[in-house]
């Protein structure tokens, strides 16, 4: 049976969607933007402090059903710019304890509200 996942501390989701659902053991997250708490605007200019505010969000889904990031096995980064690959990484290294998920990174010609970048992810309870 799937669930939806509501996290009170992130912002609603962008679009016809869940924040989140979980199926069994498995908890996926929807693709999350760098928005603000009211999810009106996009948080920071850079890669890094976008990714970092797309983490956390991913933080707090996570967190409504008991998971964190270390329950985290694979995750999906859509970049607006290939280029800013490294800055992401060095965001991701310092949030995702090792072992570390599977990660798959995909440049796009564009994301939503501007945005540099997107991810989603899969975890495990």
């Amino acid at each position: 049976m799937k669930y939806a996942i509501n996290a009170a501390q992130a912002p609603d989701a962008y679009g016809s969607c869940s924040q989140g659902t979980t199926a069994g053991r498995f908890v996926y997250t929807s693709g999350q933007l760098p928005v603000a708490p009211d999810g009106e605007a996009i948080v920071g200019t850079t890669v890094a402090t976008q990714t970092s505010r797309v983490i956390d969000i991913i933080e707090e889904i996570l967190a409504e059903v008991g998971c964190s990031l270390s329950d985290v096995a694979q995750t999906t980064v859509y970049l607006a710019h290939i280029e800013d690959f490294d800055a992401m990484d060095q965001v991701f290294a310092k949030r995702f304890t090792q072992p570390a998920p599977s990660r798959s990174v995909v440049a796009v010609s564009a994301l939503p509200l501007g945005a540099l970048v997107e991810m989603d992810c899969v975890a495990c309870r």
